[in-house]
């Protein structure tokens, strides 16, 4: 049961990213040139996502899922470094593709090769990253 609702939120989900024009790279790139020709209806698609979890996060709380398991707890607010670091490397990949993970997956279907490249690349620094902050980490324990 889990599956065939997990389908249908992510089927759902795609869905929506495509009709609000979050597949589209120039739309999204659009949002962030705030000093040229800037698209601000890209808030109105954030509001849109934003507003309702922060709602579903506080009916959530005291409560368990209908399918089992347990909500995962609210995130840390705390900014760290690896916050800051991987926020900016996320945005830089943002700016200069115009996708993001969710978006992403969606454009294998018609992206064409840049799509699958940017996927490649997603995956291979979401390998490496670990592996690059564990070796960090101990250069500056080291040090």
């Amino acid at each position: 049961m889990r599956a065939i609702v997990a389908f249908i939120v992510g089927g759902l989900f795609g869905a929506g990213l495509l009709l609000s024009g979050m597949t589209d790279t120039t739309k999204v790139q659009g949002w962030l040139d705030i000093f040229g020709d800037w698209d601000p209806t890209l808030a109105f698609v954030m509001g849109g996502a934003i507003i309702p979890m922060a709602i579903a996060w506080r009916f959530t709380q005291a409560r368990t899922p209908v399918l089992g398991g347990t909500f995962p707890t609210p995130p840390d607010p705390k900014i760290s470094a690896n916050l800051a670091v991987g926020s900016i490397f996320f945005g830089m990949g943002w700016a200069l593709s115009g996708l993001c993970p969710g978006p992403a997956v969606a454009s294998l279907s018609f992206g064409g090769i840049g799509g699958i490249v940017f996927l490649i690349a997603m995956v291979a620094g979401m390998v490496v990253a670990p592996r690059a902050k564990g070796y960090l980490d101990g250069a500056a324990q080291a040090a």
